[in-house]
């Protein structure tokens, strides 16, 4: 079904007579594909849920849509206890409303909150034009927005982990307790205590729930994940992804288990920052590509030109860590297949990267701690030779050069990266389709897209905005 024909309208809150007879039958249907892309809200009770809550379904005449959780919240609504709206799939980022608006409100739901003000300076617009963005998108102000996305974080952390409710109003950005019991309040018309029915318990590890619209292809990202996997870095099993990272200036852990049954993963975190908490949860969704709408994505797929049979259902892209982790895998990458590629990086993860201490190793890693590693910092690589590489001199010198820009937490420009001898479109574009996670990037100059385009003949303009997507699809039709 098309995006822009099933999606409500912001302007008349979704009720329009074909958009409430499409959305009723997505209700009525429970298809866990549509969590997430609308939210129901009930007039009787005051209460909005995701589309496949399993409560009692309402009359048709009890109930309005929502495209956003906050809309709902905005009128009223409260939060519901069993579906928990807050932990459903983020709505599409192709609403057909610019990508500015998509990056604003990227940014106004990063928390910690950052002021608006310096929002507006980061997307190059006025503050003024910025409130006007995101009241015709959303419906409200963005500050309004930015403590909607922080009070429903804060519930998720209440009623998903055991963290004590003064580090769950730390790492959801409130000053005090008493601040994390106002917005609780006023937003989803209860209190913490309320929202927990269980007794907190002393937790090193955070367990969250991850949820998916399916199909979600997990042998496809499994598969891919191990094939690039750094040994004492990364680890993939049958039914699960783990790896440590970096976070300021210590080393997190995740593993996420997937649940094909309740259509998502769960997650367990031992992060020793927990302000850092919500950034971590979004960048491992990003990396299992949780967000997308696989819908949207086979119908522009075969817009392109793909027969429907040759799909890969529920196909994701899974992403690199970060941008930096992204590049330096490429560049190093470059000429060598993948088997080499990984070999090399992980030469530069276990000689540059930091170890692991006995403090932070997760308690079912049974690995020796001096075997894991962390991803290397910009400063770490740019300041070394390379000499334990086994790669040309020059190559050497681009990743060098390429973490140069990185350094002091600097995010380069693309043509600051092109400019690296060494460093060529190819490279950029898979930099920003797995490192930016860009989902509208054709590989066009790639060997096997353009053989595999010559077998099945495609007009990749007609799959935007998924052209990442096609790539894939190409790549894996190559091994069939």
């Amino acid at each position: 079904m098309p995006d822009d024909q099933f999606v409500p309208d912001e302007s008349d809150s979704g009720n329009s007579t074909l958009a409430k007879s499409m959305l009723a039958k997505a209700r009525l249907s429970r298809d866990p594909r549509f969590d997430g892309r609308f939210f129901v809200a009930v007039k009787t009770t005051g209460i909005f849920c995701r589309p496949i809550c399993p409560a009692r379904l309402p009359k048709e005449e009890n109930v309005t849509y929502f495209q956003h959780a906050t809309q709902a919240m905005a009128q009223g609504y409260r939060p519901c206890f069993r579906c928990r709206p807050d932990s459903a799939p983020r709505s599409a980022a192709w609403k057909g409303v610019g990508a500015t608006i998509n990056r604003a409100l990227s940014l106004l739901s990063v928390i910690p909150i950052e002021r608006v003000a310096d929002i507006a300076t980061r997307l190059g617009i006025s503050e003024r034009y910025l409130n006007k963005l995101v009241v015709n998108a959303v419906g409200i102000p963005p500050k309004q927005f930015q403590n909607m996305q922080r009070a429903l974080f804060a519930k998720q952390l209440i009623q998903q982990t055991h963290l004590s409710m003064t580090d769950v109003a730390i790492t959801a950005g409130y000053q005090s307790l008493r601040q994390l019991q106002r917005a609780i309040e006023q937003y989803c018309a209860t209190s913490p205590t309320q929202l927990r029915k269980k007794e907190p318990v002393q937790q090193k590890t955070i367990s969250l729930f991850l949820s998916y619209r399916p199909p979600y292809n997990w042998p496809y990202v499994r598969d891919f994940l191990a094939t690039r996997a750094i040994e004492g870095m990364e680890r993939v099993t049958q039914e699960s992804y783990e790896r440590y990272f970096s976070c300021k200036e210590s080393i997190g852990f995740f593993k996420a288990v997937h649940d094909d049954v309740r259509h998502g993963f769960k997650l367990f975190i031992d992060l020793s920052d927990l302000s850092s908490l919500h950034t971590t949860i979004e960048n491992i969704k990003q990396v299992l590509d949780l967000h997308a709408d696989p819908l949207l994505i086979e119908q522009s797929l075969v817009q392109s030109g793909l027969p429907p049979e040759k799909l890969t259902p529920g196909l994701r892209l899974p992403s690199a860590w970060s941008v930096f982790e992204s590049g330096c895998r490429a560049i190093v990458g470059q000429q060598v297949s993948v088997k080499a590629a990984s070999g090399q990086v992980t030469l530069l993860v276990h000689q540059l990267g930091k170890a692991v201490s006995e403090e932070t190793a997760y308690k079912s890693d049974k690995r020796h701690t001096s075997e894991c590693y962390s991803f290397p910092t910009p400063e770490d690589v740019a300041e070394n030779n390379l000499e334990f590489l086994r790669m040309p001199q020059a190559r050497k010198e681009a990743v060098r050069y390429f973490a140069r820009l990185f350094v002091n937490g600097n995010t380069p420009k693309h043509e600051d990266i092109l400019a690296i001898k060494g460093v060529g479109q190819w490279t950029l574009d898979y930099l920003k389709m797995r490192g930016e996670r860009n989902p509208d990037i054709y590989l066009g100059g790639d060997l096997i897209v353009r053989k595999m385009a010559q077998q099945f003949p495609v007009q990749p303009e007609k799959a935007a905005p998924w052209r990442s997507y096609l790539t894939l699809q190409l790549w894996q039709l190559s091994s069939q």
